[in-house]
């Protein structure tokens, strides 16, 4: 076998950037260096990796075979190389945004403290980011909200949560018991489409109140909460993003009898994945 670690490098790093020219520069090779490693790469193999499209790289069905096994492949040989180094790879989560501001901080400090060695480098985004970071493989580990039924992904349940309807306090809707009629005739403030919250009102609540209002929809749960506070509508939001505020009274959970919102939080990552030694621990610790 006369296939190089160097000849995956170049073959990933093209694969990423779609041309030589910016794999060269990424590796600090010459362009021809580049280009000979990936035709003799595609030589022993037998196969062309990518579709050449003018002086664009696209790459096919081979190539996506290749890439997530050049992947752990070099994956491991960094672990060889880091052996008897006291510095480990770091760890690339990816969490949607109410794991990632409102329940991970905590969790990963006490994460840090067991294992300080391991560098962690997080991304927060909505959900379906997050699923999209995880399958190319641009991070090793996902938590998200809502779920995943991608075939190439392990999708693990992690934790419950609990949704909460809620107002302000001057809105018409606190302090009473409301039905489904209210909610419905109610002007909401929402999540953004994509977002894993979004996703389960649509599925639990939403589809019990056709022709519901929506005034407003934004990408910031803190900015809902804001707008919420100042009387423009109703929202709802993970008890643990708004327990400060219907704690202090500056907002008030809105009560439907028999309505109950619940959803399930996911832990993904890609079956092809190589789980390093970080990222099994990270997973250990997040599944404790």
């Amino acid at each position: 076998m006369r296939i190089t670690l160097r000849q995956l490098e170049v073959f990933t790093e093209v694969l990423k950037s779609g041309s030589t020219t910016q794999a060269s520069q990424s590796l600090a090779l010459s362009q021809s260096a580049v280009s000979a490693s990936l035709t003799d790469l595609e030589s022993q193999l037998g196969v062309q990796l990518f579709d050449r499209v003018g002086k664009r790289l696209v790459t096919n069905e081979h190539g996506r075979l290749l890439y997530p096994k050049a992947l752990a492949l070099l994956e491991r040989a960094f672990e060889v190389e880091q052996l008897f180094k006291k510095e480990m790879g770091a760890v690339r989560l990816a969490a949607s945004t109410t794991i990632g501001n409102y329940m991970l901080p905590e969790m990963l400090a006490h994460y840090r403290h067991d294992h300080p060695d391991i560098p962690l480098e997080l991304n927060i985004s909505n959900t379906e980011e997050v699923i999209r970071s995880v399958l190319e493989f641009r991070v090793d580990v996902g938590l998200i909200e809502g779920a995943c039924h991608s075939p190439e992904l392990i999708t693990q349940p992690w934790l419950k949560d609990e949704l909460v309807i809620f107002a302000a306090p001057s809105n018409p809707l606190a302090n009473r018991t409301i039905s489904l009629e209210d909610l419905k005739q109610a002007s909401w403030i929402l999540r953004e489409r994509g977002s894993g919250t979004r996703d389960v009102l649509d599925q639990l609540l939403f589809a019990q109140l056709p022709g519901f209002h929506i005034l407003m929809e934004l990408g910031n749960s803190e900015a809902i909460k804001h707008a919420v506070r100042y009387g423009m509508g109703i929202s709802c939001l993970s008890r643990r993003v708004i327990a400060e505020q219907l704690t202090n009274g500056s907002l008030v959970e809105l009560t439907v009898p028999g309505l109950q919102l619940s959803r399930l939080l996911y832990l993904i990552y890609h079956r092809q994945k190589h789980l390093s030694n970080g990222i099994r621990s990270l997973l250990s610790y997040c599944r404790e």
